[in-house]
């Protein structure tokens, strides 16, 4: 019987065994970066971004693939359910992380639990716009109007529980104010109705709304961050503003399913690390407003369970579900 389990223990051990001593040739085909979200949208520039220039340091194609939907929960199960060999890697954000632990009842699986987080790529602060016809020419004037309107002032989002719902959410928290909120399906048809007067203010990222505020299209009254964004260095932040202590942004980062072996783990921390210190990397990202990070993948991990224990707060006071 002893010598039975022990042959059982050892059959078992035997795919990580074997893992192991392939980490030493890894990558020997092509690598993809899983997103939720669709082509042609800021996290998707990021994720490509970061995959060109990984892919010339690893020596094998990186393909970033697009699976949207559930919430971010479909790339986020895809990923995690696939084998734990370092080629499929999930560019997570705050809301499949952070926020959809919460908002969701019935998730397959739990990111912390099912995902071994590399490090973070980039974080970026979201921007508080309104139309080019409002009467608010700066946020404190757009505060005094939430104040006046007595929760009948309007704001939009990409959708419920997005970031942009979110940051909005906790600032009308930390004013003590109400406002109708307003889901879409998706930044655009709601700056669409910002444009058009339709919704009073948007709070969104900063990639999805940037050739709106240069064309003049709406206008952008303070942005989310800790500190003012690069790529529009007079605009103060809701701190600045009038809201101390405010801060909310997007982050992005990479994450492997758990118990992807450590020198695997390595390898792609080295080549993430490696390409976001090119220079070229580094000016696209600060071009769609997004700050390139070096945190490593315990800190990243810290920042998850951080965001994920604050976020649950927001929407707990908030009342927000999703359908």
């Amino acid at each position: 019987m002893i010598a039975r389990r022990t042959l059982l223990t050892s059959a078992a051990l035997l795919p990580a065994a074997a893992m192991a001593q392939s980490a030493g040739d890894f990558p020997n085909r092509p690598i993809r970066i899983v997103l939720a979200f669709a082509a042609g949208g800021g996290t998707d520039l990021i994720a490509r971004t970061l995959a060109a220039a990984m892919q010339g340091i690893l020596k094998q194609p990186v393909i970033v693939e697009n699976r949207p939907g559930a919430g971010g929960n479909l790339a986020t199960e895809n990923v995690a359910l696939a084998p734990p060999d370092g080629y499929s890697i999930l560019m997570g954000n705050h809301g499949p992380m952070a926020v959809n632990p919460t908002l969701f009842r019935n998730m397959r699986v739990d990111p912390s639990t099912a995902l071994e987080p590399l490090g973070l790529v980039a974080d970026a602060p979201l921007v508080v716009v309104v139309g080019s016809k409002s009467k608010a020419k700066t946020f404190p004037e757009l505060l005094a109007e939430i104040k006046a309107s007595k929760g009948e002032i309007t704001y939009g989002s990409a959708s419920n529980g997005s970031a942009s719902h979110l940051a909005a959410a906790l600032l009308l928290q930390m004013i003590g104010q109400e406002a109708i909120h307003v889901p879409y399906r998706g930044a655009g048809p709601a700056l669409t109705d910002v444009v058009a007067g339709q919704i009073d203010f948007m709070v969104t990222t900063l990639p999805s709304v940037v050739g709106l505020i240069n064309g003049g299209q709406v206008r952008a009254l303070a942005v989310t961050g800790a500190e003012r964004a690069r790529v529009m260095p007079d605009l103060p932040t809701i701190a600045e503003a009038g809201v101390p202590g405010y801060k909310a942004t997007a982050w992005y980062g990479l994450l492997v399913a758990r118990n992807t072996p450590a020198p695997i783990r390595d390898v792609l921390t080295d080549a993430m690390r490696r390409a976001l210190a090119e220079p070229l990397v580094v000016q696209r990202l600060r071009e769609e407003g997004a700050e390139p990070s070096m945190m490593d993948g315990p800190g990243f991990a810290q920042l998850i369970a951080d965001e994920r224990t604050r976020w649950a707060e927001v929407i707990r006071k908030a009342g927000i579900t999703v359908d």
